[in-house]
């Protein structure tokens, strides 16, 4: 009896471990504790919230949910969209459940990607500053959430040199407007102009607001689209050389992957070799917009890449 009692309890004890297991290899694909960063990486990583936008727009996903959703990966920061929650940028209680479903998962509030507010580089004047109001509630909102910045767009430019003084202009209004509330005002190279780093880079040569600065995209370096795909493409590696200086974030686009797991468009590497080099030491943010994998194994694909990338360059 006592034998059988044994092996009995044994035996349970056995499958309860596998099924622990089991339920732990689901959750954790990484084979990572959560929020268990690599210690030999020089970046921290952060899941941009576009990467899971198929499911947002579906409602598969709610915008409340995404703290959890980001935990699963193990990612440590969250980077928001406002178009996911474009009606809640002054609603006090919804921002702060927002912060309540980071602060449970562990997770950063990092920034919010704000579009559909208007042409910071506008040709038209009152457009322009009429757009520069809009993106003051997002501010507001940033700053409630405990965000470090709001990635903005240098778009609705006719002409390059005109739309370059107009830049420079939105820029330093936006950032004075956020100064007082320790926000960073972010430009991504994000189509058009943007898209052309000599033309970054002599916007931002002029931006003398210590809280303004860039987020590089490692893969947004189409100027002109066409039915086709890109008609005009700048050369990513010189684009990402000439916005880093002023980088205060990074967005690791993915799309493709190979066998090896290694991104077919970008050669992630020699990208954040160049990370490395220019000192910046903060939030990687992934950002997989594929459409051969689903948005989670693009994730996970992206993070990997990122910690063996990281790893590799000490």
């Amino acid at each position: 009896m006592q034998r059988r009692d044994f092996l009995q309890k044994s035996t349970k004890s056995a499958l309860s471990l596998t099924l622990l297991g089991s339920f732990a290899a689901q959750a954790n694909p990484f084979g990572l504790m959560h929020h268990e960063e690599p210690k030999d990486i020089f970046f921290k990583i952060s899941l941009a919230q576009w990467s899971l936008h198929k499911a947002l727009f579906n409602k598969d996903l709610d915008n409340l949910d995404f703290a959890a959703k980001s935990r699963s990966f193990n990612c440590d920061g969250l980077e928001y969209v406002n178009a996911f929650f474009k009606d809640k940028a002054k609603d006090k209680s919804y921002l702060a459940e927002m912060n309540n479903r980071a602060k449970s998962e562990g997770q950063q509030n990092v920034l919010i990607m704000i579009d559909g507010e208007g042409n910071l580089a506008d040709a038209d004047n009152a457009k322009r500053l009429k757009a520069i109001e809009n993106h003051h509630k997002w501010v507001d909102a940033a700053h409630y959430l405990g965000c470090h910045a709001i990635r903005v767009n240098l778009a609705g430019g006719i002409d390059k040199n005109d739309a370059a003084k107009a830049s420079v202009d939105s820029l330093t209004k936006l950032s004075d407007y956020a100064k007082g509330s320790n926000i960073n005002i972010l430009v991504e190279n994000h189509g058009g102009f943007s898209s052309n780093g000599d033309w970054m880079h002599k916007v931002f040569s002029h931006v003398k607001n210590k809280n303004c600065g860039t987020l590089p995209d490692f893969g947004n370096f189409c100027i002109e689209r066409s039915n086709n795909g890109c008609k005009e493409e700048y050369d990513r590696y010189k684009g990402m050389k000439q916005l880093l200086p002023f980088a205060k974030a990074v967005s690791a686009k993915s799309h493709d992957f190979d066998n090896n797991g290694n991104e077919i468009h970008t050669d992630y590497y020699k990208v954040m070799k160049m990370v490395k080099a220019s000192g910046y030491t903060g939030f990687v943010g992934i950002e997989y917009e594929g459409n051969k994998v689903s948005e989670a194994k693009g994730i996970e694909l992206t993070r990997d890449l990122l910690i063996k990338v990281g790893k590799k360059l000490g």
